[in-house]
């Protein structure tokens, strides 16, 4: 049986890098599998996942800003 759930339409403080485990600030959800990133990881890998036309993004890295 499969328990995955559908992700938050926000990320949270649980939500962690996949990379180095900061909290994350961009999700990328490709074919359905979901990728965490910090704000410094996410922007890395922005550009090669803005390529991709099967990828959908969240980004909520405008959190940072004050």
């Amino acid at each position: 049986m499969d328990t995955a759930t559908a992700p938050t339409p926000t990320l949270t403080p649980a939500d962690r890098c996949d990379r180095c485990g900061a909290r994350a600030y961009l999700r990328a959800t490709v074919s359905g599998t979901h990728l965490l990133f910090c704000a410094h990881h996410g922007q890395a890998h922005l550009p090669a996942l803005r390529e991709r036309s099967d990828v959908e993004i969240l980004d909520e890295t405008h959190q940072l800003q004050g």
